[in-house]
């Protein structure tokens, strides 16, 4: 229950601090210039405060930083430039404030060992830098709540190829705020080495979802959602084996549900609501647990359970090609039952138009009488309808008489 300002005075009542925590408290005002001083502190806590202003630029001396932890606070401007200096970063949390600007590429080049970095809801805007993608041993992104645009990098599966220096990292315990479900959850360091997240949802990105995010084979959250990504489900989302939590909702996807979704046998929580997905709903293995028909909600175009609409045959059923096999495209993407029907169908008009009409062009007397046959019918129909037409007349001659 800590309250007023940070003492000005801190570097010179404790130039040896290594590690200063003072979260969760009622702490005002700005960070002081003497936070700088305290050039051996590898750990800066101070998130869950009512913290203001910039952040000083006497923490350009910081270059020993491991964890810069701000999190719900009032912080403002742009990322200082002299985040170049934090070299051995570890953790940078600044979620819940109020930095502005687009993100600097260079992040991806001065923090090279970065672990851990949360971002979210602020108001940074622009794309997210090619070069985050530097970050190779980044196992938590958390980009949500700002006002990204453009594509998703394409090689943010390369993330996490590396095995991050767990040996260096301070010894000491902090927490980071992870969402999950929309829910926000309080995670302590030990807890860290097990959860492997990218959460870039509520932005304004576009463009599909990239295929190679797929290789981050150790993802547990994937949250892309309220955002404008178009294209399909990658097929090769069966690769991330480990993942537990899939939200793609509120986005412009189409096509149908990869059936490879199945596979996923830790997906406990899945959201493809308000897209425009199309066709059967998978089934089978851990998409059997999950029947909740707010999941597909949104999508007029989904079928079969959970949901009560009904597929039809065609959706539901292969269609099978005449040499006995499943359904197929051809390059063109075109579908080659179908092709194979039309043929069929125009072969058959051929063979039965020109089989009546060549044979009477062919042979004069069946020609002869082939027309003789319409004369006799046209006579007959003509005096049946003479002989109505006579019957009318007496008929009504005798009424009125």
């Amino acid at each position: 229950m800590f309250s007023g300002p940070i003492p000005k005075n801190i570097s010179e009542l404790l130039p040896k601090l290594s590690w200063l925590d003072l979260s969760s408290n009622s702490i005002t005002g700005r960070i002081p210039y003497a936070i700088g001083m305290l050039k051996e502190l590898n750990g800066l806590i101070l998130g869950n405060n009512s913290l203001s202003g910039k952040l000083p630029h006497s923490m350009r001396h910081l270059s020993s930083l491991n964890v810069l932890s701000l999190p719900q606070n009032y912080l403002e401007g742009e990322l200082p430039s002299f985040f170049r200096n934090y070299r051995n970063l570890k953790s940078l949390d600044l979620g819940g404030n109020k930095f502005s600007g687009k993100l600097p590429a260079w992040m991806g080049e001065s923090s090279p060992y970065l672990l851990r970095l949360s971002l979210r809801s602020n108001f940074f805007h622009g794309d997210i830098p090619k070069k985050f993608c530097l970050l190779q041993y980044l196992q938590i992104l958390d980009l949500a709540h700002n006002d990204f645009s453009g594509a998703i990098p394409q090689c943010l599966g390369s993330l996490r190829n590396k095995q991050g220096d767990e040996a260096v990292f301070p010894r000491y315990d902090y927490q980071m705020v992870l969402v999950s479900k929309g829910v926000e959850y309080l995670y302590g360091q030990s807890f860290f080495n097990l959860v492997y997240s990218v959460d870039l949802s509520s932005n304004n990105l576009s463009g599909e979802i990239p295929e190679n995010i797929t290789n981050f084979s150790e993802l547990s959250f994937m949250n892309l959602s309220m955002n404008h990504l178009t294209g399909r489900i990658p097929e090769k989302i069966r690769n991330l084996q480990l993942l537990e939590l899939l939200d793609l909702s509120m986005n412009e996807l189409y096509g149908p549900i990869p059936q490879s979704l199945s596979s996923l046998n830790f997906l406990s929580h899945l959201n493809l609501s308000f897209n425009n997905l199309s066709g059967k709903i998978p089934s089978g293995n851990q998409l059997q647990t999950l029947n909740d028909p707010s999941i597909y909600k949104g999508n007029s175009l989904l079928c079969g359970p959970p949901l009560s609409t009904k597929c039809s045959e065609d959706e539901t059923k292969p269609r099978i090609t005449p040499n006995g096999g499943n359904r197929v495209a051809n390059e063109n993407g075109r579908d080659i039952g179908s092709f194979s029907f039309y043929i069929s169908m125009a072969a058959g008009f051929i063979v039965g138009f020109w089989g009546v009409c060549g044979t009477l062009i062919i042979k004069m007397s069946w020609r002869q009488a082939y027309f003789r046959s319409f004369d006799n019918l046209k006579d007959k129909i003509v005096l049946l309808v003479m002989v109505k037409i006579v019957r009318l007349l007496r008929k009504v001659k005798l009424e009125k008489s």
